[in-house]
């Protein structure tokens, strides 16, 4: 993971990079450029690259309303998978999270995509809910770490 290289999006290309993979991940929920600025404004996003290639992207969304609770998203394409990228991304957001005052972790999961289920569940994600949004037909899983 040499060339392991992860960045906060700086401009509308490394947003559209952003924006790539998670529409590849999140199928149900396709984003705009404009949705993907908008968020940029109210979550911590990063964007992950091996040298120059495109491989993942993660969401930190800060506690909010004194709840004390974060989300953690890391997402990485099929092709990286299973190489380490993940659990970088994901330190990174979860400690993210811990600076931001985060006592509570939590992230959500499409329940069509299976690794990335179980890479909640190893990591000690319980679900907490499943349901489906307005429109959808595959359900969400939003999942609380229930361990440190």
């Amino acid at each position: 993971m040499s060339d392991l290289r992860i960045q906060r999006p700086g401009g509308d290309a490394a947003l559209k990079d952003w924006q790539h993979v998670h529409n590849v991940i999140i199928p149900t929920h396709l984003l705009s450029l404009e949705e993907v600025r908008e968020r940029a404004q109210r979550h911590h996003l990063e964007v992950a690259y091996v040298g120059d290639e495109l491989i993942g992207c993660s969401t930190v969304r800060p506690p909010a309303d004194e709840t004390l609770t974060a989300t953690v998203i890391a997402r990485v394409l099929e092709a990286h998978r299973g190489q380490g990228f993940g659990e970088e991304l994901y330190a990174r957001g979860l400690s993210r999270a811990r600076e931001l005052g985060a006592e509570v972790i939590e992230t959500v999961v499409l329940s069509s995509n299976e690794d990335g289920l179980r890479f909640a569940q190893k990591h000690g994600f319980v679900e907490t809910e499943r349901y489906l949004l307005p429109g959808d037909s595959i359900p969400w899983i939003d999942l609380r770490l229930a361990r440190s």
